[in-house]
């Protein structure tokens, strides 16, 4: 390419506000304020209406709970400052940018293609979470906690219905939607805080000695479920987030920050949403324990149902519905147009539209089978088992290279499309852990961590080889 062009492409990224192929320049820094109601907004949404009571199906303590989301989630926080935070401010680079520089654009395109259809998975899990509510003046059945697929005609009907508006509010115009979401970020917050404070009269708590008795020393876990104990908790509230933290998907949001103090301000989102959020959703699902059907369904040996639109409404009546929609709505709606986004570097020759159209109908296919919602812990686990570990190439590169004797960016510095070191790291920890886990039964986010270190240190000793051929 030449000088010229170079500079004209420059000149189109400027333009654009977005900076994808260059570093953001210093102008266009953001103060933390930016993003501590960003953080707080994306993380008290409506994940945390099924995450909640998921928990309580495992059969958790108060000590596991409580102490071990405190304990989780600070590790969360301390991924993004120190880790994510810091390499952003650096190179001022989106994830995908960074990633090419070291992997080649080849293997990059693989990258994307998975972040693609894991994103379309987790917005179809927010598109049954949104049905769950909208369903409630048809008398829907809603989904049981051990469902896969459709339960009924009412149930395909609104999930396609709210899948297709999604998808073209999505396609049409992200802006007006994330201007949207800030807007409806705190009637959301507003609505958790507002559901852990009826559900706790609900349940006549009365002091802290009755709130910490509502999981006392835990029970076994419903059909289907794990039993989840203190570090289960810990690891898991850990690595919800790691593919945007220890897998460096938000370098893209970090690198308009003026400092890496700036990635103190996602404990907003962790505390607001992953410990008030999710404790307040336990405690609604809590209360419906308590309910004649589901004490019946109990006795007959199944798991009630953790829809999050009766769960809400029983709490806090119209309110809870609209809460549920828009946590819903807007979960999936950015996911959605990130998937497309992903979609887009592979076919880039179709417009944003027609590919967020796209990832808006795939997550509207997934939002119909129950599952993807029912087992979210399980499916948040394994999105972040498989994206973390290429955060690990980036880390590791950004601390290690000079150290280690490696080229910094050997794709970009070799005019090479396919860096077989990055592919060979993430294959060998990828595959070894997760026969590991499947072989000995072992709890997939426990090996989240091994395989992220596995996959930096193997990624270092290929480099070294291969770079020297």
């Amino acid at each position: 390419m030449t000088q010229y062009h170079q500079e004209e492409d420059m000149i189109e990224d400027i333009a654009g506000g977005e900076f994808e192929r260059i570093p953001v320049p210093q102008s266009k820094l953001k103060g933390w304020k930016s993003f501590l109601g960003m953080y707080a907004g994306e993380h008290a949404a409506g994940t945390e209406f099924v995450i909640g009571p998921l928990f309580l199906t495992a059969g958790v303590s108060a000590f596991d709970l409580i102490i071990g989301l405190l304990l989780g989630n600070l590790l969360a926080v301390l991924s993004w400052r120190f880790l994510t935070a810091e390499v952003a401010v650096k190179n001022r680079l989106t994830l995908y940018f960074q990633l090419e520089k070291i992997s080649g654009k080849n293997l990059v395109t693989v990258y994307n293609l998975a972040n693609g259809i894991l994103f379309c998975f987790l917005a179809g899990s927010m598109i049954t979470v949104s049905a769950t509510a909208v369903g409630i003046p048809f008398d829907m059945p809603m989904p049981k906690l051990t469902d896969t697929m459709p339960n009924g005609v009412t149930w395909i009907v609104i999930v396609l219905a709210i899948g297709a508006v999604i998808s073209i509010i999505a396609a049409r115009g992200y802006d007006t939607v994330s201007k949207a979401a800030n807007y409806m970020s705190p009637i959301i917050v507003l609505a958790f805080l507002a559901c852990g404070i009826v559900a706790l009269n609900q349940l006549g708590v009365g002091s802290f000695s009755e709130f910490w008795n509502i999981w006392g020393e835990g029970s076994d876990p419903f059909p289907g479920q794990i039993k989840y104990t203190f570090w289960h908790v810990v690891i898991w509230s850990w690595f919800a987030n790691a593919a945007m933290h220890i897998g460096m998907s938000d370098l893209s949001v970090f690198r308009f920050a003026k400092k890496a103090s700036s990635g103190w301000t996602t404990a907003a989102g962790m505390y607001v949403g992953h410990y008030m959020a999710w404790i307040a959703a336990c405690l609604l699902y809590a209360v419906y324990l308590q309910s004649p059907e589901a004490q019946a369904l109990i006795s007959d040996g199944q798991a009630p149902s953790v829809a999050p639109g009766p769960l809400a409404y029983n709490a806090i009546g119209v309110f809870g519905i609209i809460a549920v929609i828009l946590a819903g709505w807007t979960t999936a709606n950015p996911t959605i147009y990130r998937a497309g986004l992903a979609f887009q570097a592979i076919i880039p020759k179709v417009s944003t539209f027609w590919v967020t159209i796209i990832a808006g109908t795939i997550a509207t296919l997934a939002g119909l089978f129950p599952a993807f919602a029912m087992k979210l812990l399980d499916f948040v686990a394994f999105y972040g088992f498989i994206l973390a570990p290429v955060g690990a190439v980036i880390v590791f590169e950004h601390f290690f290279a000079k150290k280690y004797g490696i080229i910094k960016n050997y794709a970009e510095h070799a005019n090479i499309k396919f860096n077989k070191s990055v592919l060979f790291a993430w294959a060998i920890s990828f595959g070894l852990f997760y026969f590991i886990s499947i072989q000995f039964d072992i709890f997939l986010s426990f090996v989240t961590l091994p395989t992220w270190i596995m996959c930096g240190v193997l990624f270092l000793e290929f480099s070294k080889k291969f770079q020297k051929q």
